[in-house]
């Protein structure tokens, strides 16, 4: 198991052969340091769709040598994004990454039922992937940033994703916290509800590839001794694999909490349920969370 984005470096720098990454609108700073870095670092082989005299400009302005890079000119933001889709779809790359281009621009096109990356009947997940300085391993989370209020069927999707990501980074049997406010199941608390149905879903087989518990609330699914003190008995609590929140706002401040408040916090996301990978970060995100995103990215191609 791979418990630090450094060495997810060094897996994928071990492998000896690369995967091919294109950068829908690659044209901004950010973007163009990161996947230059993946290539200085043997991660990947990046392709740029994007504006070539942009390109040019943030490479000189970041310092990365252009002749890294595969660089396919399209002025035109809109059409760059399709063309990038386009291209992964074809089998020109095995997955995307999100440019300046805004998440709505980026997702549209993903989700385009004729032209797009999304299965028939399939659905799209955000998996954040956190190394948190005080915890003991990698953290996978979900969902932070698409789908607003799942239902059960979609919590089950989110934690089959969750699952699939840890498994890509070295996890054998990822166990899942499924969190509420209480380890109570309370008619009060739907949440905890949707909670209990789903690890009994998992005990029963219904879904298969981890070990899961909940509800749990956040302090018992990540820290020992507040299970010691509750007396809790649980086969995740203490030593979660993946958190699975109950809505798209308890999972996005706890994301926002850590990337704000933790020092020394590395961070990842992608977006999972489409046929490859495709690396979705804030247009502001650090050239760090990008770089570590197309790490993740990378395990996770099939």
């Amino acid at each position: 198991m791979l418990t630090t984005f450094k060495e997810i470096f060094a897996e994928l720098q071990g492998r000896g052969t690369r995967k091919r990454m294109i950068a829908a609108w690659g044209v901004d700073g950010h973007t163009i340091a990161a996947a230059g870095k993946a290539v200085e670092l043997g991660l990947v082989d990046v392709t740029l769709v994007g504006d070539e005299n942009l390109i040019a400009q943030a490479c000189r302005e970041e310092g990365v040598d252009m002749a890294g890079f595969t660089v396919v000119h399209n002025p035109d933001e809109l059409l760059s994004v399709a063309q990038a889709v386009a291209m992964v779809r074809d089998g020109q790359g095995d997955f995307l990454m999100k440019g300046l281009c805004s998440t709505d621009k980026f997702l549209r096109a993903i989700l385009n039922k004729e032209t797009g990356l999304l299965p028939p009947k399939g659905t799209l997940t955000h998996c954040t992937t956190l190394e948190i300085p005080g915890y003991h391993k990698l953290l996978f989370v979900g969902d932070v940033a698409v789908i607003p209020a799942p239902d059960i069927k979609q919590k089950q999707i989110i934690m089959e994703c969750l699952v699939r990501t840890a498994k890509a980074v070295g996890v054998a049997v990822p166990k899942v916290a499924i969190i509420a406010a209480t380890e109570q199941v309370l008619a009060s608390q739907p949440a905890t509800i949707d909670a209990a149905m789903l690890s009994k879903m998992v005990e029963r087989g219904q879904i298969k590839g981890c070990v899961a518990d909940g509800p749990l609330a956040l302090d018992v699914a990540i820290d020992k001794e507040s299970v010691a003190i509750k007396g809790l008995v649980s086969p995740v609590a203490g030593d979660a694999d993946c958190l699975l929140f109950p809505n798209i706002e308890s999972g996005n401040v706890f994301y926002k909490a850590n990337s704000k408040l933790v020092a020394g916090v590395r961070q990842a996301g992608i977006l999972v349920g489409a046929k490859v990978p495709c690396v979705l970060s804030s247009r502001a995100d650090s050239i760090d969370t990008k770089l570590n995103s197309i790490a993740i990215a990378a395990m996770s191609v099939k």
